[in-house]
């Protein structure tokens, strides 16, 4: 068995403005996008003894080809920013892409992006290829809660919380305590977590709802998403019940529940990707897992460091090396589907 970090490498990195504080300049939030990115990781694989790290990129989704509307509205959002916001955020991506540079070419983790493919189809499909072994995500999106499982857990690197099946922890290893001082857990079991959201759809992503205004809990007349889910497997009165309904939208257009469903199943359930998806993204992970050795990698990490001023990484260059170092030695499961 072993051990992986897979690092949502752009949620991770962005994600540092939002923690910014207002006075910062844009050389000093670059300099906390890279810190946060390094240091969540290095936690990671401290914490968790972790054999090798995995960085995921983004391409262009796959999604937007079957459903033109998927994550719309950030195009719009983006379209909206003022020149000096775009011009810190052009600052950012070209950061971003050095960053990424720098650790496919001068160090031993292993850079993977599919040019069809999101980060977290590169997380799945990662999953699905290793299910012997023992897997910390790094990301703040919330998406990834269908992926938790026994051998799979989720870090926070913006909140420093480890998400498992048995709730949120911190980095001592106490649970954290919500305010009512009763511990922090997942909000749904994954499985239903995930129908939840399949029915609900996911505004963050512009997927409207499968079956807009529906209950989680049914009533005496009506079927709810809970029954729904119950009788998933059965498929029995009240599944069919449910996915039968037909809705109309506020252009007229009509809808069956299961239409919907099933296209938001493909949409949001990160092991529903169509097979050629599938396929493309496995031979991607099989070809660029990182198995050859780069010599100097604490050399040109140091360097690094000394570009963006990260000075306490680098006083920490040798913990940090350990996993620049590492690379991977694993084992591919040869029966993926």
């Amino acid at each position: 068995m072993a051990r992986y970090a897979l690092i949502d490498t752009a949620n991770t990195f962005f994600r540092a403005r939002h923690v910014a504080s207002r006075g910062m300049d844009e050389w000093a939030k670059l300099g906390m996008a890279l810190h946060l990115t390094l240091a969540s990781t290095n936690m990671v694989v401290r914490n968790h003894k972790i054999d090798h790290v995995v960085f995921m990129l983004e391409g262009k989704s796959w999604r937007k080809s079957i459903y033109p509307q998927y994550k719309a509205h950030r195009a719009v959002a983006n379209q909206a920013m003022t020149e000096a916001e775009k011009e810190e955020n052009e600052l950012f991506w070209q950061t971003y892409e050095v960053f990424t540079e720098f650790l496919k070419n001068k160090t031993n983790c292993s850079v993977l992006r599919h040019p069809e493919a999101e980060a977290d189809d590169l997380i799945a499909r990662f999953i699905h290829l290793h299910p012997d072994d023992e897997i910390v995500i790094v990301s703040t999106d919330g998406d990834y809660a269908q992926l938790i499982s026994p051998k799979v857990k989720q870090y926070n690197g913006v909140t420093n919380e480890l998400i498992t099946l048995s709730g949120y922890f911190k980095d001592n290893g106490k649970q954290v305590l919500n305010k009512d001082k009763t511990p922090k857990v997942l909000e749904r079991d994954p499985e239903y977590g995930l129908f939840f959201k399949i029915i609900r759809g996911d505004s963050g992503d512009n997927v409207f709802s499968a079956y807009p205004g529906v209950r989680e809990k049914g009533t005496k007349n009506s079927v709810g998403i809970n029954e729904a889910f119950e009788d998933r497997t059965s498929q029995g009165y009240k599944w069919n019940n449910f996915m039968l309904q037909r809705w109309t939208d506020h252009n007229g257009v009509e809808h069956r529940v299961k239409d919907r469903y099933e296209l938001n199943k493909t949409l949001i359930d990160l092991n529903a990707q169509p097979q050629d998806i599938k396929d493309k993204v496995d031979a991607t992970i099989r070809s660029d897992l990182k198995v050859t050795v780069t010599p100097q990698v604490g050399l040109h990490f140091l360097k690094f460091c000394g570009t963006y001023e990260l000075t306490k990484i680098s006083n920490q260059a040798q913990d940090y090396s350990q996993w620049l170092n590492s690379q991977y030695k694993g084992t591919l499961h040869e029966q993926a589907t």
